[in-house]
């Protein structure tokens, strides 16, 4: 048993090493890939291109999920490590934005060679990973007695933080080895390319292992299931703890895990400016935290149940989240939070002159005087709120006392446009920094053990939610469609819910102004999981794993 436990948990965490080392990674991407687009774009469209990767997950679930019912756990198992440590690998070999360009200098669009060969080696790995985590779920949970199936399936949730944990400290290393300079110009590819000794030693690990012995007596017994999209879907008996799987459990978990890991991440460095190190340092330390909490609260459900545990954990998330991130806006740049009060922005404009503040592609242009404030302003990371000015009135920016008119760009020539755009940004962000807004947190002023504090009683909640989650997952379903079955919950609330959820939000703060709003997202999402749960989710500690 331990053999089948730390193989396939071994496999996971270097799948989701492969996958995660994104993140730690999403400042330099947005300028390697998408040098083209201006800096707020180009990090929304690094966050996008990050979810690009989840959105193909419930397809690589409902692909390799037949095949995993069909042919077996163990080949499954083969063929998405092998997916996952290619694409990863060959990340790694790609042109930059300004390599692809300089290959082809005839061609005046050569450059989205680098974003687009990006993001199509992200959905690569978004399906291989749609295949790995069922598996693997199941495979444990079909060689464990029930009544240690939430501990020992929990080592699960502890990989994805020791796949998380590794690409944070490789990252780290290579940024101190290397030096700031070089890993931004070349050592940023050293994570990835480190992938190919990982996939060698997944592919070792995972032909160590044989079948499953329940679905091996299933294949003897000629019980395996014909179709299982018609009986994992069209049966109402197994389409209703899908249904009740994705919205009890699994949407709260993408909303709950992700923020926690993922939204946190990019909201302290990106929108109040943690120097990106002790981002990292901070990052790292929970992660290491959350491996035995998965653990613990795996081994309380085999005791207490999964429900109550769950359902608590979800709870303690949503409660926590929104005056969780004031603290952390507050232990992280408390210059900000002093200048916020003392001199608080708001945007007087004609609110019919007002464009959505969300550009993923870099092409709008932003011409009313309205909309080039708000860009200033969002490029900035700077909060602010809104207030309507009389009808085609030209809009201004209150800094404290501190009025700055801004342009009005309709109608100029492009040449015309950028200066007048500079101009409006020069100002501004002379009042702001005469109102004292930093243009980075003080590091001898932000309060990281704060920070960790904050993080780590979200981690509790996540934690919660996921330690008990495979065990639970694979009890709602029978053997004969249960890789198809839960696979595709699991990967619609993790890949679309969570993995949308960073881009999502922050393109909600960019148009909002204000730096809370994108916790919105979550926050209602994991209500409705509360709700859902309370009511629908069925206990499922000590079922049998029948045919």
């Amino acid at each position: 048993m331990g053999l089948v436990v730390a193989a396939s948990s071994a496999g996971t965490t270097f799948e989701w090493y492969d996958f995660f080392i994104f993140v730690p990674l999403a400042t330099i991407i947005s300028k390697t890939f998408f040098a083209g687009l201006n800096e707020t774009a180009a990090y929304v469209f690094a966050l996008g291109s990050f979810a690009a990767g989840f959105a193909f997950r419930p397809i690589g679930a409902l692909l390799f999920g037949r095949v995993g019912d069909r042919a077996g756990r163990k080949n499954t198992f083969l063929i998405t490590v092998t997916l996952m440590g290619v694409a990863t690998f060959l990340i790694g070999l790609l042109p930059t934005y300004a390599q692809a360009q300089a290959w082809f200098p005839g061609w005046k669009d050569a450059g989205l060679i680098a974003p687009v060969s990006f993001i199509l080696l992200r959905l690569v790995q978004g399906l291989a990973l749609g295949g790995e985590w069922g598996g693997a779920a199941v495979y444990i949970a079909e060689h464990t007695s029930r009544g240690r199936r939430g501990y020992l399936t929990s080592w699960l949730g502890a990989s994805a933080a020791f796949g998380l944990g590794a690409a944070l400290i490789v990252v780290l290393t290579t940024r101190l080895v290397l030096g700031e300079a070089a890993f931004a110009a070349w050592g940023w590819r050293a994570p990835f390319l480190v992938s190919i000794v990982l996939l060698a030693i997944s592919i070792w690990i995972r032909l160590k292992l044989h079948e499953s012995p329940l679905f091996q007596r299933m294949r003897e017994e000629g019980a395996r299931s014909a179709r299982p999209y018609a009986e994992a879907f069209g049966r109402w008996s197994n389409l209703r703890y899908v249904i009740v799987a994705l919205l009890s459990v699994m949407v709260a978990q993408g909303a709950v895990w992700y923020t926690s890991f993922f939204y946190a991440q990019f909201y302290i460095e990106k929108i109040i400016k943690v120097a990106p190190e002790t981002v990292n340092a901070i990052m790292i330390a929970i992660v290491a935290c959350s491996a035995p909490l998965y653990i613990f609260f795996g081994w309380l459900s085999d005791r207490i149940g999964r429900k109550i545990t769950v359902v608590a954990g979800m709870i303690l998330a949503t409660a926590f989240m929104i005056p969780g991130f004031h603290l952390i806006t507050r232990f992280g740049n408390p210059a900000l939070v002093e200048a916020e009060a003392r001199a608080p922005v708001t945007v007087l404009a004609d609110p019919a002159q007002c464009s959505l503040q969300f550009d993923p592609v870099g092409k709008t242009q932003f011409r009313a005087s309205c909309d080039i404030a708000k860009s200033v302003l969002a490029n900035a990371g700077v909060a602010y709120r809104n207030e309507a000015a009389p009808a085609g009135a030209l809009a201004t920016v209150r800094i404290g006392q501190t009025v700055v008119p801004s342009i009005e760009g309709r109608g100029l020539a492009p040449a015309a446009l950028k200066a007048a755009k500079a101009e409006v940004e020069a100002r501004l962000k002379a009042a702001l920094h005469a109102a004292g807004y930093p243009e980075r947190a003080d590091p001898a002023r932000t309060n990281a053990a704060g920070i960790f504090l904050v993080l780590l009683v979200l981690t509790v909640g996540a934690t919660a939610l996921y330690g008990p989650q495979a065990a639970l997952l694979v009890e709602l379903f029978p053997t004969r469609v249960r890789y198809t079955a839960l696979s595709l919950p699991y990967h619609i609330g993790t890949g679309w819910i969570g993995g949308f959820l960073p881009a999502t939000a922050y393109a909600m703060v960019a148009a909002s102004g204000d730096i809370y709003f994108g916790l919105w997202y979550p926050v209602i999402a994991t209500c409705i999981s509360i709700v859902v749960a309370i009511f629908f989710l069925p206990e499922t500690r000590g079922r049998d794993l029948d045919f």
